[in-house]
């Protein structure tokens, strides 16, 4: 083979695995507040919110800078109890996340909001500087400061605010 057929070979393949993958679908994520009708974000909305990038390591230890929303404000965006109306039997609400395939999680709101806990949990839509692959995305949850990374859901879809008995 001549280099020059190689490299037309080579490219051709790059080009056919890039058509073949998975397109990656838009973020959409449902609120469920305790009280209220559920609140949907699309790309659309999520840019109205404030954006925030951090510094985290991956499962595997590396290191990358996520870009998206924190996740309080996505909450206080759909009506959930914030600052100084977060108390008395609010301060046993929380916060499911779920994934598309089932993986769930949970964060108390008293341990998200600024004036309370003030945990850093960021709705994540890119990781440097590139929108999540399809195995990621389109949105994943980001806990930069857990010493684990078991809370990072991958693949978001539904959150769904609650109250302990």
């Amino acid at each position: 083979m001549n280099a020059k057929w190689t490299a037309s070979l080579i490219l051709a393949l790059e080009v056919t695995a890039i058509s073949q993958q998975a397109p990656v679908q838009e973020a959409t994520l449902v609120v469920k507040p305790i009280s209220g009708p559920a609140l949907t974000l699309r790309a659309r909305d999520f840019a109205r919110l404030p954006q925030v990038k951090v510094s985290a390591k991956d499962h595997e230890g590396k290191s990358h800078e996520y870009a998206g929303v924190n996740l309080h404000d996505v909450l206080t965006q759909a009506g959930v109890p914030t600052g100084h109306d977060l108390r008395g039997k609010e301060m046993a609400d929380f916060a499911v996340v779920e994934a598309s395939d089932g993986y769930r999680v949970v964060f108390s709101l008293a341990e998200l909001d600024p004036d309370v806990g003030n945990t850093q949990v960021i709705v994540a839509q890119s990781v440097d500087g590139q929108p999540l692959g399809a195995k990621e995305g389109p949105l994943r949850l980001v806990v930069p400061g857990d010493k684990r990374p078991a809370r990072w859901v991958r693949m978001v879809t539904t959150i769904s605010v609650m109250r302990a008995p």
